[in-house]
């Protein structure tokens, strides 16, 4: 396929109902690279002096409950904490969102973004790992698609965000649900995948746990539901089938090519040339960084070769 960019800055993988898509950063513009299944991505990881850098993607600017602004970095940094440089993380609206509960301190534009109703989740990914989170009205769908949980149910719907935070703290200081899972064990777990009945069953029971002990609430503005959570159709594959190989080469340098056979979050199954074994990438681990499109291959070690 032709690309619409030749290289950018990757800030990393985002779903809507039509499909997961490749956020760029261009030197024009931001621009969405649409993924779907059999497209071919062929890409080099660039770096600068040997390194391959992780740069600043910018920050967030919230205007309103369904408005908001990325601006890219003004000075193109390496990042400093995570993926911005100081200057951009002490910029960004979205760093009020997880603490706005406990400190009341947020710019105008977030409050009012906060003030539309949230909803709690219970998600559970590939190995059964079980997860609460929150999502905004806006992104009800689309966070749970970002997360790549196989099964999930909304638990709750709040009047506003500090409520619903309030909630996911308290499930999990009473009742140790986690509200965190690394991708690298998320990307784990897609090697040898457990049934969709056994995680519907997990995610049935804790969402019934959670349920019970919000029914139970002394906290108001909220109430409880019990409404499940449907996900792609281009997920479905990653978790059925195998066995899958881990994909051989870091992302964070090299040169890659690889076939989307599906995707569940980040986290991509694919074939490489002239390799008969399907293979789990988390292509997460491709933001912050600056590729290019062209002609490339995945260089397969004989160490994975002698498993085919």
């Amino acid at each position: 396929m032709v690309e619409p960019v030749e290289t950018g800055l990757v800030r990393g993988i985002s779903w809507s109902p039509s499909g997961p898509a490749l956020s760029l950063i261009t030197d024009d513009a931001d621009a969405q690279l649409p993924l779907a299944a059999g497209q071919w991505l062929r890409f080099e990881v660039l770096s600068g002096d040997g390194i391959a850098a992780r740069y600043c993607l910018g920050y967030t600017s919230v205007q309103g409950p369904e408005e908001s602004a990325h601006v890219r970095c003004p000075s193109g940094q390496p990042a400093e904490r995570g993926f911005q440089c100081g200057a951009c993380f002490a910029r960004d609206d979205l760093r009020h969102m997880h603490d706005f509960h406990r400190s009341g301190h947020a710019p105008p534009g977030m409050r009012s973004y906060l003030a539309q109703q949230h909803w709690l989740y219970i998600a559970t990914f590939a190995d059964g790992t079980t997860k609460v989170g929150t999502a905004s009205n806006l992104s009800k769908w689309r966070r749970l698609a970002d997360q790549g949980a196989l099964v999930a149910r909304y638990v709750a719907l709040a009047q506003d965000g500090a409520i619903v935070r309030l909630l996911e703290d308290s499930v999990t200081k009473e009742l140790g649900v986690t509200q965190f899972v690394r991708a690298a064990s998320k990307t784990a777990s897609l090697l040898t995948p457990r049934t969709t009945a056994e995680l519907e069953q997990r995610n049935r029971e804790v969402s019934g746990v959670v349920r019970e002990f919000l029914g139970q609430h002394s906290l108001a503005g909220f109430e409880t539901i019990d409404e499940q959570w449907h996900g792609s159709e281009f997920a479905r594959a990653i978790s059925d089938g195998g066995p899958r190989i881990a994909y051989p080469r870091p992302l964070d340098a090299g040169k890659h090519g690889m076939r989307l056979d599906s995707m569940l979050g980040a986290n991509a199954l694919v074939s490489l040339d002239d390799a008969e074994a399907a293979f789990v990438v988390d292509l997460g681990g491709l933001k912050g960084r600056r590729i290019t499109f062209g002609a490339f291959t995945t260089d397969v070690p004989a160490l994975q070769e002698s498993l085919f």
